[in-house]
């Protein structure tokens, strides 16, 4: 994914992980920058020790690691969602992409976006008339 549209978006991005800043720095010229053709653009943070992870929930002490986890924060520090994948499984940038976008558009417009909204597609406004008339308003059979 483009970290251009991530910044576009107004998005601040960390990395973080157990390793070392050195490691970190090892990692981003031998391995990352020969796979996307450039620098790493945002900081990665050394988690050494796990202390971070262990507040996300993402630190194994078997291990010694975090594992892969994403969290959305909102500008008042509040965890919006959270994504915790093990090791064989990649992420999905354009699903990250897609729920920054809701997030978004719902704190600018307090509407609702329904299962596999898209940007653009069909938004809910809650309201006391929409409890129980939903399926008026939308369909998964529909969009």
């Amino acid at each position: 994914m483009s970290y251009d549209k991530l910044q576009a978006l107004n998005v601040e991005v960390l990395s973080v992980s157990v390793d070392s800043v050195e490691s970190h720095k090892i990692w981003n010229e031998t391995e990352l920058s020969k796979m996307v053709g450039h620098d790493i653009p945002f900081p990665m943070v050394s988690d050494q020790g796990g202390g971070i992870g262990k507040l996300y929930g993402v630190y194994d002490e078997a291990a010694g690691v975090n594992i892969r986890g994403r969290f959305l924060i909102d500008p008042e520090g509040i965890i919006q969602a959270a994504e915790v994948l093990s090791p064989p499984v990649g992420r999905n940038p354009a699903e990250l992409l897609r729920q920054i976008k809701a997030y978004q558009h719902h704190q600018k417009t307090g509407e609702v976006m329904p299962s596999g909204w898209t940007e653009g597609g069909k938004t809910l406004k809650p309201s006391p008339a929409l409890v129980g008339n939903v399926w008026k308003e939308w369909s998964p059979r529909k969009d």
